[in-house]
């Protein structure tokens, strides 16, 4: 089974909610709603518990925040709901030592609770000046550690790939290592004072780079003799199915290693869908399914489809493997499959295929090298997060650069995913790779819809990657190696970011969009969508 594979960690308590040791994998979201308004957040909760969620977040930005936890608390409890609270902090220490009056758990992000935003400039730390650094985090950290001693609240420790300090990036880089030596300096503190109540968390939205930095976590913990829980997630995973692909890529993959303690799913949705995507995966990494690469490695990355005679008798069978045919002729795409899997072909389907550029085999034999092959025998919504977490871990170390996705769903369906699997891992990018948090009470404009009209107006990019961020705690940092970013900086207002500068301040929310792809053609990463009229809003 499953389960006795895991990585044995001590327990820890969120309240009355164990993490950890023998207790199953804890599901968890966070709320969307203004925190300081009780009823509204409350009401949200009591959604999340009614659907299975254990643990809920909750964004506290200052001490009206950190009061109000004790209000939702008292809603929740008159309605018969001890679901655990953990106050989310950024930047503002005071809020994290009010909030654990309240909170069961209090995340911080060690990148920014003590230091400054990073403005990832060079600077020469010595040994002198980092020693003189680390002072300065455990004069603030240490009172709050204490704190949660007395109260028997636990800390997550939750470093993100894209908020790293300064500190941080100067002497480890922009990297998974940095990302575990950011959380290990607030450890050693804790640990000096003889506080054991932390969960981990190492959170990316690439989640090569999210795997990467778990795994390098687990290494550190072992050879120090820790046995600290994880929380595995995402982040800023987008919504629908591609953001259910890289969730389960980046969290399947550990978990089937045996690493994982707690889990969330990050989706640009309504918190409530967060919880069935996530029962899902850990219900199908209990089976400890794995996948093996046929044959070896070759650089290009491939998806391959397994092809019955009754697909091909299909009037929409160009269009299921992936052809546009708007001209009405079938024409190879970005996304067309590469190779056809077949029992039998006619040699004129054969050669109309091979016109296209796409090849036949039939057999597994015939098959391109690096391809991995494997049968999902599930329903259509459980394709995406069964095929992501079984092939993540041999996708993102690159050990496989090729899927066959086997089955009984539609051809078009497989597909589709495994397209969205070979995007998620960074091998091959077919379509615009969007970065969308999740919203929380920071959010400062509506992110669903607001992520909706931005994909619907620029999906057609193939590899570049657009960051849409709700505020600025989850902008210029969290957003991490995107290319472009759409960032709320204040109500009614945007601010654009080019990679990790901000080059466009205060901008009308009526005119972002356009001012979003303004700066895409200017940076001379736009095409036309097919079919649309040339519209150049570059400035000269």
């Amino acid at each position: 089974m499953f389960f006795a594979k895991r990585f044995a960690t001590r327990e820890v308590k969120v309240g009355s909610v164990g993490i950890g040791g023998l207790n199953p994998i804890r599901i968890q979201s966070m709320t969307t709603t203004n925190t300081r308004d009780v009823e509204a957040t409350g009401e949200q909760i009591l959604r999340l518990a009614d659907v299975g969620c254990e643990i809920v977040r909750v964004t506290v930005q200052g001490k009206k925040e950190a009061e109000a936890l004790e209000g939702i608390k008292n809603y929740l409890a008159h309605r018969g709901c001890f679901l655990p609270l953990v106050a989310d902090i950024h930047f503002y220490p005071p809020a994290a030592l009010l909030a654990a009056e309240f909170a069961d758990k209090i995340r911080i992000n060690p990148g920014n609770f003590v230091d400054r935003r990073a403005t990832f400039k060079v600077i020469e730390y010595d040994e002198a000046l980092y020693a003189q650094e680390l002072l300065k985090i455990e004069e603030t950290f240490l009172p709050f550690v204490e704190k949660c001693k007395r109260l028997q609240r636990a800390i997550r420790i939750g470093t993100n790939h894209g908020s790293l300090s300064d500190r941080i990036m100067n002497r480890y880089g922009d990297t998974p290592r940095g990302m575990v030596e950011s959380a290990l300096e607030f450890a050693r503190i804790g640990r000096r004072a003889n506080y054991h109540g932390f969960i981990f968390s190492m959170k990316a939205s690439h989640p090569a780079i999210m795997i990467e930095a778990y795994r390098l976590l687990h290494q550190e913990m072992e050879n120090l003799g820790w046995d600290y829980p994880l929380h595995l997630g995402v982040t800023e995973a987008g919504e629908g199915e591609e953001g259910r692909v890289k969730s389960a890529m980046g969290i399947g993959a550990l978990l089937l290693e045996g690493l994982g303690d707690t889990i969330r799913i990050s989706l640009t949705e309504d918190p409530c869908d967060e919880i069935d995507p996530c029962r899902r995966l850990i219900r199908f990494c209990e089976t400890g399914r794995s996948v093996s690469v046929f044959g070896s490695v070759e650089q290009t990355s491939l998806v391959v489809l397994r092809v019955s005679e009754k697909d091909m008798a299909l009037a929409a069978f160009f269009e299921d493997i992936g052809c546009d045919m708007r001209s009405g002729s079938p024409i190879k795409t970005m996304q067309s499959a590469d190779c056809l899997w077949v029992d039998a072909i006619e040699e004129e389907r054969r050669e109309a295929l091979r016109a296209l550029g796409i090849s036949v085999c039939t057999s597994q034999e015939e098959m391109p090298s690096g391809v991995l092959v494997e049968t999902f025998p599930c329903a259509e919504e459980d394709l995406a997060i069964q095929a992501a977490a079984a092939m993540g871990s041999a996708l993102c170390d690159k050990k496989a650069r090729g899927v066959c996705l086997l089955g009984n769903q539609p051809l078009s369906v497989r597909r589709r995913i495994s397209f969205q699997l070979l995007q998620a891992a960074r091998l091959r990018m077919v379509k615009t790779d969007f970065i969308s948090c999740p919203g929380c009470g920071r959010t400062l404009f509506d992110l669903q819809e607001t992520s909706r009209r931005i994909r619907e107006k620029t999906n057609h990019l193939p590899g570049v990657k657009i960051a849409i961020m709700g505020c600025v705690v989850n902008g210029p940092g969290e957003m991490a190696d995107a290319d472009f970013g759409y960032v709320g900086s204040k109500p009614g207002k945007i601010d654009l970011y080019l990679g990790k500068k901000c080059v466009e301040r205060d901008i009308a929310f009526a005119e972002a969009d356009a001012r979003l792809i303004a700066l895409i053609q200017c940076e001379g990463k736009w095409i036309e969508p097919p079919g649309k009229f040339s519209l150049n809003l570059c400035e000269p």
